[in-house]
């Protein structure tokens, strides 16, 4: 869901920022989005049906200048990865940009119904215009 409300966002913004998405797991490579996850976005008017699931890796470090966690485990997987310090330092948590829930996980809605799904596009809504406003002041 975060890529592809990022890539939305992005291209309404007419901003030039390349966007992907991987895990730090293996078990859905390849995969296309959850459907619960799907119908949440297009409600929104945003199809995901064509991003595929990837494993992170460490080149991503070196091919990004930002990468987001959803999570705590998740970004400390990343960290873990990097091949420095000072590139680890490139992975941060969604949700630091939150104004409600800075620095916090964002709930992994997979294991519920579909209702869970709406809060956390809500979560992401907020937070990444928050953070597309700060890069967008930073240019």
């Amino acid at each position: 869901m975060a890529e592809g409300l990022l890539r939305a966002k992005v291209m309404e913004r007419h901003l030039s920022i390349t966007t992907d998405s991987a895990g730090t797991g293996r078990s859905h490579l390849g995969q296309a989005p959850d459907p619960r996850a799907q119908a949440e976005m297009k409600k929104h008017g945003i199809d995901i049906s064509d991003l595929r699931a990837r494993q992170f890796s460490r080149d991503d470090f070196e091919r990004f200048d930002l990468l987001l966690a959803m999570d705590s485990q998740n970004l400390r997987e990343m960290q873990r990865l990097a091949p420095s310090p000072e590139l680890g330092r490139k992975a941060r948590l969604m949700l630091d940009w939150s104004s409600t829930e800075k620095g916090g996980d964002v709930p992994d809605p997979w294991y519920g119904g579909s209702e869970g799904f709406a809060p956390v596009y809500h979560l992401l809504d907020a937070s990444l215009e928050t953070m597309l406003d700060e890069l967008d002041a930073g240019n």
